[in-house]
């Protein structure tokens, strides 16, 4: 196809055009089922989160679909041989990338990037205004607590909220929700500590183990923590 260019600018109609074909493209090649997620919307260019809530995801041969809870739906067909390159419904470039290891994968827009995340479940437990250490309960968990936490970057301890998994000969597992809202666990096993799906370097000072996760993210847990009393 050429474009062709008028007193120095694309004509809009080829791009009007293209917008029409993608979308009769998309149409063909959607499907009902989906894949429950949850979506975090930043503006582009910003590091601050503008709404998460709950979304569907779907592709099909290379089309992606992302519904939205609020009615918002993205619509991306594969665009030229390069993986990880669309078009949206409206002919915009879209880009996949990843970022987020096996937790999800992010699309970037021209005026936002969406976050889509494989587990929704944070935002299916109801998080009482007065639970510490939400959206972790004993309900589950043999005690729950908040870690001091630092994630990549950031120059001071903030905390994180845990859930604890006890188990024989001082033994646990911790589940961690981290700066970022996503859910992993570390293993405080005897002879050694890992993780899920994550690289751990540990060290510990007779009372606290100091956690490093990828290298980045750092965590503070308490012997008492794993061990109990």
């Amino acid at each position: 196809m050429t474009l062709v260019i008028n007193n120095g600018q694309p004509d809009m109609t080829i791009w009007k055009c293209c917008a029409i074909a993608l979308a009769v493209l998309w149409s063909s090649h959607a499907t009902a089922d989906g894949t429950q997620a949850r979506c975090d919307i930043y503006p582009a260019g910003s590091d601050r989160l503008d709404v998460m809530l709950p979304c569907t995801f779907s592709q099909n041969q290379g089309f992606v679909s992302i519904t939205r809870a609020d009615g918002v739906v993205y619509e991306f067909a594969p665009d030229g041989d390069v993986p990880g390159n669309f078009r949206d419904q409206t002919g915009d470039r879209v880009y996949r990338q990843s970022g987020l290891g096996d937790q999800g994968v992010i699309f970037r827009l021209p005026q936002e990037s969406v976050f889509v995340y494989w587990n929704p479940g944070l935002l299916e437990k109801p998080q009482a205004a007065d639970n510490w250490t939400a959206p972790f309960t004993t309900d589950e968990y043999d005690a729950t607590t908040r870690l001091n936490c630092r994630a990549a970057g950031d120059s001071e301890f903030g905390s994180c909220p845990a859930g604890i998994l006890r188990m024989e000969d001082g033994q646990a597992s911790i589940v961690v929700q981290d700066p970022r809202g996503e859910v992993f666990t570390i293993n405080f096993m005897d002879g050694y500590v890992n993780a899920t799906n994550r690289e751990a370097e540990t060290t510990f000072n007779g009372e606290t183990w100091t956690v490093v996760i990828d290298g980045e993210d750092v965590y503070e847990v308490p012997r008492a923590a794993v061990e109990g009393g």
